[in-house]
């Protein structure tokens, strides 16, 4: 039943993927299968054998243990103001946010966290058939983020074609940068974070090949990785301190906001239509939901949790899933955190389109005009990770 649900999803991925495709022709379905024979091993590897449940413990206790070393910091500033036992998202989830940013900082500083993406980039370039670029990419955007990850290859977006492009900002949009993953873990299991981290980097390149495929130039297959000036150690620590506490205060508006105004909407749904907002979305979502192995008697719950996401963000999305995934199935719970997993939302388009035009106008305002494709694609991402995890559920 399982695999008859991983057809299901993938085929409608491919599906919605190849009705907006730039070139049918140009598609490589070997590389697309290979893309996702290597996610099903990993996936299986991870969640099913010994080694890799250990691996994934393993990195859950090592999170842990950081945010438990952040909360020290946080209880120096802020103790007393939280009672006893409590759980305040601000304190929990976003504070150690500056405390994971320092630890990022420090690792590309000493030039531990440049080595391990080039390695894998180029690693990753092998199994796909993508791009060295594209494959740099896509591993370094799991690790630093927006739009940090833009700047290491600053001077070569002003010439990258529109393809290229695209692709890239899909991975953006997909990944989440290694400073979330402790603020994520607060909310969902954290051997879920895990997989869809590395599930996501596939996904994103799978979506690609297919909406926006291309043959590319040895030639113009050349990664220039930006370095920034070297400051000294500890301006480098103020200066990650201040942009992980930027993170921190930008988060906590957003959610302010989103949360606030999906209250307005249910509060006017309830008292026009006697429905909540989260019912009619879930709704439009549930065949997706489906179609991605969630029992349709949990597909409209699903559905009302992953268009959230959409609409406002992962940490709204994640919020809300907390308050019923006690009544949800095992299987229903893996695949909707795994969906989770990922920047794909409205907001995110206009961060990464923000980021490439402060590099390049031409290239930004292109970046605009592909905003929904580019949305679509992140999301249509997101349903294939989710889709993966739940044949071995």
């Amino acid at each position: 039943m399982n695999f008859i649900f991983l057809l299901t999803g993938v085929l409608f991925v491919f599906g919605i993927a190849f009705l907006l495709s730039n070139n049918r022709k140009k598609i490589k379905y070997k590389r697309i299968l290979i893309m996702l024979a290597v996610q099903i091993v990993l996936v299986y590897t991870m969640m099913n054998t010994n080694i890799g449940l250990i691996v994934i413990t393993k990195i859950g206790v090592f999170f842990e243990k950081l945010l438990a070393i952040a909360d020290t910091g946080i209880q120096f500033v802020f103790g007393g103001m939280v009672n006893d036992g409590a759980f305040t998202f601000f304190f929990v989830a976003l504070l150690p946010l500056v405390f994971m940013a320092v630890l990022i900082g420090i690792l590309n500083y000493i030039k531990v966290l440049p080595i391990i993406i080039k390695y894998l980039g180029l690693l990753l370039s092998k199994v796909t058939g993508m791009g060295k670029l594209e494959s740099y990419f896509a591993v370094s955007t799991s690790v630093l983020g927006q739009p940090e990850v833009f700047l290491t290859i600053a001077k070569q977006i002003p010439f990258l074609s529109q393809q290229r492009l695209y692709t890239i900002c899909t991975s953006a949009m997909s990944a989440i940068s290694m400073a979330m993953v402790g603020a994520y873990m607060t909310m969902i299991e954290p051997k879920f974070v895990v997989t869809a981290v590395v599930l996501n980097i596939f996904s994103a390149l799978i979506v690609a090949n297919i909406i926006n495929p291309y043959d590319l130039d040895e030639k113009e297959d050349l990664v220039h990785i930006e370095e920034n000036e070297r400051v000294p150690f500890f301006q480098m620590i103020g200066e990650s301190i201040m942009d992980g506490f930027k993170i921190v205060i930008v988060v906590a508006a957003m959610l302010l906001g989103f949360i606030a105004l999906m209250e307005l909407i249910n509060v006017i749904f309830q008292s026009v239509f006697h429905i909540s907002f989260q019912t009619v979305i879930g709704h439009i979502f549930a065949p997706v939901a489906f179609l991605m192995g969630v029992p349709w008697a949990e597909a409209v719950q699903a559905g009302g949790i992953m268009a959230t996401k959409l609409i406002t963000n992962e940490f709204v999305a994640m919020l809300n899933f907390g308050k019923i995934s006690s009544g949800l199935s095992d299987k229903t719970i893996a695949i909707v955190s795994v969906y989770l997993v990922s920047f794909a939302n409205f907001g995110t388009v206009g961060i990464v389109s923000g980021s490439i035009k402060s590099i390049s106008e031409k290239q930004g305002n292109y970046v605009s005009k592909f905003a929904l494709k580019l949305l679509l694609g992140a999301t249509l991402a997101s349903v294939i990770s989710g889709t993966i995890i739940g044949i071995i559920m």
